[in-house]
Order: structure tokens, then sequence, then C-alpha cells
């Protein structure tokens, strides 16, 4: 009988991650990971020391994946189209991993919070733009609003709490734009 292939932290943050998107935090345990990837839990522990590891493993590679996202959707020749696509780009991660998303924007008890470096690392390319167009006397207070204003849209369109009818794509649109104009107007 062949020997199994060893199973490595990628796989096991992978199956995690797996795991948060089908049944939120809760679902992500050890036991429920080893099941998934074909071990028993006790072989987990050379990856992890504990359950709490294994969910700020989960969170970096969340971060990790959305600061992706983001970077690649930023366009240095035009700062507010950059800023456009970076928060096309948020939006596409949550709706494709809401349960990811509420673990880097939400507060879940129990959930390590994402590093300051990883936070940093995933704002720079806003920063970067909102310098552009507004300078960098307010660059950080335009990054924050914009933040603040798309995870609050995107909190409540996950939640289902935008059911007054309606396209929410549009909407969204509509948002970006006016939110883009509002911070353009300060430079």
């Amino acid at each position: 009988m062949p020997t199994p292939p060893k199973t490595g932290i990628d796989q096991v943050v992978a199956a995690a991650r797996a795991l948060l998107e089908s049944g939120g935090p809760d679902a992500v345990t050890m036991s429920a990971v080893a099941e998934r990837v074909g071990v028993r839990s006790p072989s987990l522990y050379k990856h992890v020391r504990d359950r709490r590891a294994l969910l700020a493993a989960v969170v970096a590679a969340t971060v990790d994946e959305l600061n992706d996202r983001v970077e690649s959707a930023a366009d240095p020749d035009d700062a507010a189209r950059s800023i456009r696509r970076q928060l096309d780009a948020l939006r596409a991660f949550a709706l494709a991993q809401p349960q990811g998303y509420g673990l880097v924007f939400g507060v879940t008890e129990g959930v390590p919070r994402p590093t300051p470096g990883d936070l940093e690392r995933s704002l720079a390319p806003l920063l970067a733009a909102t310098t552009a167009l507004v300078g960098t006397a307010h660059a950080l207070d335009a990054a924050r609003f914009l933040t603040a204003w798309a995870n609050g849209y995107l909190t409540m369109r996950l939640s289902d709490s935008l059911q007054m009818g309606g396209d929410l794509d549009a909407a969204w649109d509509w948002g970006v734009e006016r939110a883009v104009a509002a911070v353009s107007a300060n430079a």
C-alpha cells in the first residue's frame, strides 16, 4: 500500500478555509480539519499549536489572498480608477468568501485579528491611490473613509440587510462613484 502524501501547513489552512466558508468559524475545529485532510487530529499539532493558531493562520492566508487581489487591481496611472478597481476587488472577494471577509473586517469573538503588518500591506495600494488623488495631508483620511464606506455596504449586503429592492450591483457602482467623487472634491 503506498504511503499517503505528507500533509503540509498549506493543505491544513486550505482545509480550514473551506470549512470556514461552508460553516462559519465554529466549523473550523482541529478534528474537522484533520478529517478533511485525511489525518488524525494529533497530526495537526505538528503544524499549529492549537485552534487559535489555526484560526490565526486562516486569517493570515485570507488577508494574503485579499491583498493579492487588491494589489493586482491597483492602477498606478489613474488614482480614481485605481480606487474604483480596488473597491471592486474587495467586493468580489467579499461575495466569493463572505466568511473569510467577515474574519478580516468583522469582530468574531475568539478569532485572532489580522496583524498590524497585514493591515498595513492591505491598505498600501489604496493609500497610494488616495495620496495621488488628494495629497499626503488627507490620504489616510480618504483611505479610511473609502474602506469604512465599502465595509459598511458589504457587511449590510452579506447580512441581507439591503432588502429594499433595486439592483444591488448598480447601487454599489453608484456608491463607489459618489465616494470617489467626495474624496476627489477635497483634493
